[in-house]
């Protein structure tokens, strides 16, 4: 099983470079999903140096009317930063472009600055988060049921609503997503997330849901290479500028580097010998990664990959995880 993440990070590129890495992160959705792709994602990051995707649903949007069969995953969109309103009415759109195939994961972020782009009160994130979700939920549940009130519209293909989760890396967050009635994807595997999510799911008088707690030993950024040292020379930057960037971000925000996605390797070489959560590997490794985790995580485009560059690295990898 393989999923593919795109997050369009890319550090110095300009506009039509921009224009060409939005179009192929399409074009590989459309190839992925050819090939059996388990989930493609996209996430959302605001006031960057780098460009990254400010407006995953409009990105999940192109890519649901360019697929046909694997599911459209946006992790996370930052509740607090957007209207409840007309991010239900996105949600929806979405629902209907993949024809059922979407999953909103929603999260607070930790980024100050991104806050204060959208003048919200960052300190008082989790009770914005806490009223947004139960609007949100409301505005969903209504709009699907057609009640006599003022709603939103058309009505979601999904029933009884569009797939939803909440992410993070705490115990609030885990009972937040259970005591909602959503599913939830942590960003590690600490000890007590599942506990929470499923007592709070239960003490609510919900069912609980999916659950997803990824090990910081998988890796979320596979690169194969037919050569492992050729392919560090030709990707080793890009991965460390992905790396260094959420390392910084973290350490602004004062969190832990210890969620499934982050490194702190500072050069190529601490990355390459890290093993850690990005990979050079060659086609048996890959399906190594697979035995090992279950799961192979691809992201063609990562610290601002040229498309040309990319192409081949996504390719190899596909045909490692479904041969």
């Amino acid at each position: 099983m393989f999923v593919v993440r795109f997050d369009l990070r890319a550090p110095g590129a300009d506009g039509p470079g921009r224009a060409a890495r939005h179009r192929a992160a399409v074009d590989m959705a459309r190839y992925v999903d050819q090939h059996g792709c388990a989930s493609i994602v996209v996430s959302e990051h605001h006031a960057t140096d780098d460009g990254y995707l400010p407006s995953p649903l409009m990105m999940a949007g192109a890519m649901a009317a360019a697929t046909t069969s694997s599911p459209i995953v946006v992790a996370v969109a930052l509740l607090p930063l957007h209207d409840p309103v007309r991010l239900a009415e996105d949600i929806v759109t979405l629902d209907h472009l993949s024809e059922g195939r979407s999953m909103v994961v929603l999260g607070i972020g930790y980024r100050p600055v991104e806050y204060e782009l959208y003048g919200v009160d960052y300190h008082r994130r989790g009770r914005i988060a806490d009223e947004k979700l139960a609007q949100l939920l409301d505005l969903l549940d209504r709009s699907a049921v057609g009640a006599d009130t003022v709603r939103v519209t058309p009505a979601p293909l999904t029933v009884p609503r569009p797939t939803l989760a909440w992410g993070g890396a705490s115990l609030a967050a885990a009972r937040r997503a259970g005591r909602n009635g959503i599913g939830f994807f942590a960003q590690t595997d600490a000890p007590g997330l599942l506990e929470a999510y499923e007592e709070s799911s239960r003490e609510a008088g919900h069912d609980p849901g999916i659950c997803v707690l990824p090990s910081p030993a998988a890796p979320y950024a596979v690169f194969v290479a037919d050569d492992v040292d050729t392919g560090w020379d030709e990707v080793g930057e890009s991965l460390l500028v992905d790396a260094v960037a959420y390392q910084q971000w973290n350490r602004d925000a004062g969190t832990a580097l210890d969620t499934a996605s982050l490194s702190s390797a500072t050069s190529v070489a601490e990355l390459r010998s890290a093993e850690g959560a990005h990979r050079v590997v060659t086609p048996d490794g890959a399906r190594q990664v697979l035995r090992d985790h279950g799961l192979l995580t691809l992201h063609p485009l990562c610290g601002g990959l040229e498309p040309d560059v990319a192409w081949p690295y996504l390719e190899r990898g596909v045909e490692a995880a479904t041969t």
